[in-house]
């Protein structure tokens, strides 16, 4: 019988409705479960597997921030460390911050087993959840063989996303994580088989070269949202703050106003890292010639959230844009 840990961050696969169609209030009125209970919620459909709950957090997910995140990788490392005939690791989480929080983990978890995190659109009580099947086929990609080798992952709806290309598009839909340019690795069947057909490409844990097991906080990193007529007040707000990074939001195909410009020339001037992205949600940055002369470090095909990720991980390691942009560029 496959051993999974499963870790409880909370979020909708967890916090109880009212009643049947009570489908996007029920968190203004029930806390999340612990994990615990979570697990008894479902027993019967995961009679195929040893399950070790680990407590961790009961919060909505837009509470998560680069000091949970932290926390998180610990107690990922020593639930490893606890149990070391486990086969994989499932994380619960809300779908708000769920793309994020796979992305961190995919840059600095260094424990060998598929750690693979699932959420809900719906609550678990809820007409037609999917919490229940969700989970399960969490634990079936965490515990299969196939899921070795790929970094972390994100599973929903029947879908093996990676976690470093999947992201939340659509508010309340069940096939609301998508992977834009290059679509899934691979399925879960209605048997239980899980299917992969590809492979990610870029560096991914846990052979990565970050190290945050002394931190406890993350360089801050501002996003700039780039809009038609946008003014340089986001920019100079962030510069004023203190802040390691700023992620410009940029308009496809990654620039930002002309005005958002000029500050951010004068943020990198100042040591501040500048990273060029695009509010697309599709496609590579191909970056221009004055950029890279401005010193501005290119996202490559990643959205803003994750490209802020991604500084901030690459900041707490160096401040040279240079090796920023290699770590961009192999991430």
């Amino acid at each position: 019988m496959p051993r999974v840990a499963v870790i409880g961050t909370g979020g909708s696969i967890a916090t109880p409705a009212r009643h049947p169609l009570d489908l996007f209030e029920y968190g203004q009125f029930a806390k999340p479960m612990p994990v615990d209970e979570l697990l008894a919620t479902f027993a019967p459909a995961l009679k195929d597997f040893d399950v070790v709950p680990v407590p961790f957090r009961a919060i909505d997910s837009a509470w998560a921030d680069a000091a949970l995140w932290l926390e998180l990788y610990r107690e990922i490392d020593r639930t490893a460390a606890r149990n070391p005939r486990l086969d994989g690791i499932v994380v619960t989480h809300g779908t708000s911050t769920l793309e994020e929080t796979a992305y961190f983990l995919n840059l600095v978890v260094k424990v060998p087993v598929p750690v693979v995190l699932t959420a809900a659109q719906r609550p678990p009580n809820g007409l037609s959840s999917d919490a229940g099947l969700n989970l399960v086929n969490a634990l079936r990609v965490a515990a299969s063989p196939a899921s070795r080798g790929l970094g972390v992952l994100v599973v929903m709806n029947g879908e093996v996303q990676s976690a470093r290309e999947v992201a939340k598009t659509s508010n309340f839909r069940l096939h609301a994580f998508q992977t834009a340019d290059f679509g899934v690795l691979g399925h879960v069947e209605p048997d239980g088989t899980v299917s992969v057909y590809r492979r990610p490409a870029r560096r991914h844990a846990p052979d990565t070269e970050f190290d945050v097991r002394q931190l406890k906080d993350l360089p801050p990193v501002e996003i700039a949202y780039s809009y038609a007529g946008a003014t340089a007040s986001a920019v100079e707000a962030f510069i004023s703050s203190g802040c390691r990074g700023i992620v410009c939001a940029g308009m496809p195909p990654g620039r930002p106003s002309p005005a958002q410009r000029v500050a951010l020339v004068r943020a990198a001037q100042s040591g501040i890292v500048v990273v060029q992205c695009s509010r697309a949600g599709s496609g590579r940055i191909v970056q221009r010639s004055e950029d890279r002369d401005a010193g501005f470090v290119p996202a490559d095909n990643l959205n803003p959230q994750k490209a802020r990720v991604l500084a901030m991980v690459a900041l707490a390691a160096t401040t040279e844009p240079r090796e920023i942009s290699r770590m961009f560029a192999e991430y």
